[in-house]
């Protein structure tokens, strides 16, 4: 790879990973990006670094514009070591003036690498700092995702440098935004806001308002991770103004595990009830399904129906799994149904609504458990259960 100028004397110089495929529990079969941007001026300067392991390519990036002894400063705008992880080897051999990161970036840093010896300075929201020709100004995002976290924006390029927000996870020899297949790119975005920065949308509310107060120029939009934004910055800020608010489309997912496929007719009958009453589907078995896929089809889906068998008075492992990660990142807004099959106890049902109760969705029915297989009877329940579920969709009675 080689590095990259984004606007004039500002060049990508971070390294693409095409091989991770996990990244805390979110599924990344296309890899991922750690961005990193240097800065040509009176004081030259990094924002970011990488994954440690890809430190020697952040160098040869670097090596590529300016000797990297003649960095001044190194700014940390999120400490996770996603992006911090080859700070130190970077320090060792930059021996930079001051790294500039929030309050909390300091304690997090000191809590990660323990060296109260590195050129601490800590910066305040709206800071300013004058590089030479070109000013940053600092803007402090906590809990976005991270008590650390902060924005670079660049004032005379109308570059947002913004760390983890509005990012993807996807390793691609492309670096913007209008050079990538546009689907897939906002497929990827999505996917990254629903298992990443879901929990926050409250916050994600406050900061887009925030910047619309502050009258930010937005020429291009650079992330820590996936493509810049050049062509249209607007556009993800949008895409993260309607996530954020979770608002929702006429779409429905159909969640489950089976045994001996009773819960998988189950959950095609429950299909076929939505689908016929004009709902868009999405089938998902959780044995050929990973629980980030489901998240991100959950995102902007109104309803969710979850299927499992009894097994050991509890639900299969799958659905344990996929329904602890799902708790964890709070999605709101939704509708919420059960059923599966059984042997003899049968709790499963019951167990699938108490998590959804849990979770604040409006459980519209209260489920169809068959004993072992499904009759045709059983299969008209579950049809009628997709159709409940349509009604509730669109605010109607299951009487109407």
């Amino acid at each position: 790879m080689q590095p990259v100028e984004i606007k004039k004397n500002v060049h990508w110089v971070g390294a693409v990973d095409w091989d991770v495929r996990d990244f805390h529990g979110y599924s990344t079969p296309k890899g991922t990006t750690y961005n990193s941007f240097l800065v040509i001026d009176d004081k030259i300067t990094l924002f970011d670094t990488v994954k440690k392991g890809h430190g020697a390519k952040l160098l040869d990036h670097i090596s590529q514009v300016v000797d990297p002894k003649k960095i001044d400063y190194i700014v940390v705008n999120h400490v996770e070591l996603d992006h911090s992880g080859s700070l130190p080897e970077v320090i060792d051999i930059v021996k930079p003036e001051k790294v500039f990161c929030s309050a909390n970036g300091k304690k997090a840093l000191l809590a990660h690498f323990h060296r109260e010896d590195w050129p601490y300075e800590v910066v305040s929201n709206g800071q300013t700092l004058r590089l030479g020709s070109k000013t940053a100004r600092f803007i402090e995002t906590r809990m976005l995702h991270w008590p650390d976290s902060m924005f670079s924006y660049l004032e005379e390029d109308k570059l947002l440098i913004s760390q983890d927000a509005f990012g993807q996870h996807w390793a691609n020899s492309k670096r913007f935004d209008d050079e990538v297949d546009e689907s897939e790119l906002m497929y990827q975005s999505a996917k990254y806001y629903a298992n990443i920065l879901l929990p926050y949308s409250g916050l994600v509310q406050k900061l887009i308002a925030s910047v619309r107060e502050m009258g930010l120029e937005l020429d291009m939009i650079a992330p820590d991770h996936g493509m810049i934004w050049r062509s249209n910055p607007g556009r993800i800020i949008e895409a993260w103004d309607r996530w954020s608010a979770q608002e929702t489309a006429n779409k429905a997912i159909v969640v489950y595990d089976t045994m001996w496929h009773s819960t998988e007719s189950m959950a095609n009958a429950v299909a076929d009830g939505l689908i016929g009453a004009g709902v868009d589907v999405k089938v998902m078995n959780m044995q050929v399904s990973h629980r980030s896929d489901v998240i991100t089809h959950l995102l902007d889906s109104k309803a969710i129906v979850l299927g499992s068998p009894t097994l050991n008075n509890g639900i299969l492992p799958r659905m344990a799994d996929v329904l602890c990660y799902m708790k964890g990142l709070r999605p709101a807004n939704k509708i919420g149904a059960a059923f599966g099959s059984y042997g003899w106890g049968g709790e499963s049902v019951k167990l699938l609504n108490a998590t959804m109760e849990e979770m604040k969705f409006d459980i519209v029915d209260p489920g169809v458990r068959v004993h072992y297989v499904p009759t045709v009877d059983d299969l008209a329940q579950c049809v009628e259960l997709g159709r409940k579920v349509a009604s509730a969709m669109k605010g109607e009675s299951a009487g109407e």
